[in-house]
């Protein structure tokens, strides 16, 4: 398996001298030659090594104030994702991956988020008699008409022999996420080092559009000598029972991607944006026609770091550079402008989230700017996602934070949201979402202070749902950690699912 990239220290303080380039019209997307390990890696290596723990059955959230542990459960979860339905605000669902488990785990709340069930998804058989396979990468969406769609990979491997392979899913429920009885796998990579990651998935909602109902999921297809790499998407125009795939990055280029984004338009214009960290840069196409065809990928901005960086507050992996798109949908001035925000290095070695935004379907963009209040002192700020709000047209942007650590080495993280009606102002003060601050680090004197490796850490990416004003973002919190945790296979619980509501 390829090394993931990680870029050291030196090598930020040289490209740090480079500054901050974006393009505010078409040009091509220079290649260069890079490779990773994907996140699912770590629990792969745990579920051959341990097992996997049995399922945990019905779960109940538990509420600590204004935050909500979500999971509640035995074992890790990492790399959260939510939604809502938008003809019933208050029905939300969520999902994680489950570190120490098989299956993806779903959450679903009928109440505006205070309290929560748990679900397990469903898996394929093995490929092989001694096989195993495992979910990985939670996204979720609904469409107008209330069936809400859970996409997230299949990863297939023989105990001792490798993997066999790695195939899309897309599940579909029509109870709000209490349960998932259809569920449909496609494209299929039988390889270790050609596989697909990091799926996004949305849904068009809008009633006048001639695409209505279409869900759409993109993906990266890392190529390492498969014949089929680059940004991938899967349309269906069947609720979900079938999906048709078209690349829509540069055909020709290395297929060095990672983190597509999707989003729809008002008039059912379909968006994806990704890091193609091999010209450094973050990267844009359209289709006018249901995701059928595509145009020139267009560049949104130059950036500093390439694919991730590793950062004090994770101790045994690195945050990773991705995009979030989102389009207004709303009836307001700014209707049908296009936002896409991420993370980069800031002139203090810091991470930081940007954001630039379209007017005219993505053809130019806005120079990049910060999203977050900006401090002398240096802070990290990373595994960022975006929502606008289809209602208020309102900028909504949440992400790990260490501006409260009190270690004096950015251990400490909570999660922050900012805001903004448009995008471009940014006057607000971020909020503080999470009431206890994580530190992935801390062992509360009950092991040596080294870091507690449940194998994946936060993941790459947490999730954000913003509508009529309000938010509801979801993150792996490991307040918890060290709760003693009775009936499970080991001792504590370890990091859980949280969310909060933020009006």
């Amino acid at each position: 398996m390829n090394t993931r990239i990680r870029l050291s220290f030196l090598l930020g303080l040289v490209l740090i001298l480079l500054a901050f380039t974006t393009s505010q019209s078409l040009y091509p997307v220079a290649a260069q030659s890079t490779s990773h390990d994907p996140t699912w890696w770590d629990k792969y290596q745990f579920i051959l090594n341990n097992g996997a723990d049995g399922n945990p059955g019905s779960t109940t959230s538990v509420s600590y104030g204004s935050n909500v542990d979500v999971s509640n459960e035995c074992g890790p979860q990492s790399e959260t994702f939510i939604t809502l339905d938008p003809n019933k605000p208050r029905t939300l669902a969520a999902g994680s991956n489950e570190i120490f488990r098989l299956p993806m785990r779903g959450y679903f709340s009928s109440d505006g988020g205070t309290s929560w069930g748990g679900v397990d998804l469903p898996l394929p058989p093995p490929k092989s008699k001694s096989g195993i396979d495992f979910g990985s990468d939670p996204t979720l969406a609904f469409d107008s008409s209330g069936n809400l769609f859970y996409g997230y990979i299949v990863v297939f491997f023989g105990k001792g022999n490798g993997i066999n392979g790695t195939q899309m899913a897309v599940a579909r429920s029509t109870d709000g996420g209490k349960t998932y009885p259809t569920v449909t796998f496609f494209d299929f990579e039988n390889g270790a080092n050609h596989f697909n990651d990091k799926p996004m998935i949305t849904a068009d909602q809008n009633v006048g559009s001639p695409y209505r109902d279409n869900v759409y999921i993109a993906w990266d297809a890392a190529s390492g000598g498969s014949i089929r790499g680059g940004v991938q998407l899967g349309t269906s125009t069947d609720h979900g029972a079938s999906f048709s795939t078209v690349r829509v990055d540069d055909p020709s280029g290395p297929g060095k991607s990672i983190g597509a984004s999707p989003a729809v338009g008002p008039n059912g214009e379909v968006y994806v944006s990704w890091n193609d960290y091999a010209a450094n840069a973050i990267v844009f196409n359209r289709s006018f026609d249901g995701g059928t065809t595509w145009g020139t990928p267009v560049t949104i901005s130059r950036k500093i770091l390439p694919f991730d960086i590793r950062i004090p507050a994770e101790s045994f992996r690195g945050a990773l550079v991705y995009p979030s798109l989102d389009v207004d949908r709303s009836s307001g001035t700014h209707r049908g402008r296009i936002y896409c925000s991420w993370m980069d290095l800031t002139p203090a070695n810091t991470t930081d989230i940007f954001i630039s935004y379209s007017d005219d379907n993505g053809t130019t963009w806005s120079p990049a700017a910060p999203v977050t209040d900006q401090f002398l002192s240096a802070v990290d700020r990373f595994n960022h996602w975006m929502s606008i709000d289809p209602v208020t047209g309102g900028v909504n942007v949440a992400f790990y934070d260490t501006r409260n650590d009190t270690t004096g080495s950015r251990y400490q993280t909570d999660y922050y949201l900012a805001r903004s009606s448009d995008g471009a102002s940014w006057g607000a003060a971020d909020t503080r979402v999470s009431t206890v601050s994580s530190n992935e680090h801390d062992c509360d004197g009950v092991f040596p202070c080294q870091g507690i490796n449940y194998g994946n850490q936060q993941g790459d990416y947490e999730g954000l749902v913003s509508f009529g004003g309000v938010s509801y973002p979801v993150w792996t919190d490991s307040r918890r950690q060290l709760d003693p945790s009775s009936g499970c296979r080991r001792p504590y619980l370890m990091e859980e699912v949280f969310t909060a509501k933020v009006k």
